[in-house]
């Protein structure tokens, strides 16, 4: 009987920390955010595409303009997406409401767009970039905000709530 308890089958896998599981669900936003973001600028809805954000600004070679450039950013912005939904982590989760994942995306948009624009030379201004390009990103950055920051705290209240239950039962 003691070798069948010791079975591979039969062990129990220690689940995720609520904070690996915060950095997964960043990295998954980041990357669906900015396959989104291609796609958007693909059908001309943005006139700058997550490539020029990440790549362009700082890299002069021709491969950025082709598949491997595409695929190297979606995966930059992936890792950098950890960064932020690690700040939400931080500063937001117990926020239980999609409204501050809302709140959140506008802020990042802001961030982006007007603060850390200098960082990007290939990036037009605020003033320069047109209309279907602001909603566009603004939508984008809203709906990104609002994954990352309803995944987390939905993930950290449930995760609560069945701790409560646990030592209300035992």
């Amino acid at each position: 009987m003691k070798e069948e308890n010791q079975l591979e089958q039969n062990k129990r896998e220690e689940p995720l920390s609520l904070i690996a599981r915060a950095m997964i669900t960043g990295f998954t936003g980041g990357v669906i955010a900015s396959i989104a973001g291609f796609v958007m600028n693909y059908f001309n809805f943005t006139e700058i595409s997550s490539k020029s954000f990440v790549l362009k600004s700082w890299v002069r070679a021709s491969w950025v303009d082709g598949w491997l450039g595409t695929a190297i950013s979606i995966l930059i912005i992936g890792l950098l997406s950890l960064l932020i939904a690690l700040i939400y982590y931080i500063a937001l989760r117990k926020l239980y409401t999609m409204w501050m994942g809302v709140v959140f995306g506008i802020i990042l948009w802001g961030l982006i767009f007007f603060v850390l624009q200098p960082l990007f030379p290939n990036i037009p201004a605020f003033v320069d970039l047109e209309v279907n390009t602001l909603v566009s990103t603004a939508c984008l950055f809203i709906l990104y905000g609002t994954f990352i920051g309803y995944s987390i705290a939905y993930d950290y209240h449930d995760t609560k709530e069945k701790e409560q239950k646990e030592k209300a039962q035992g």
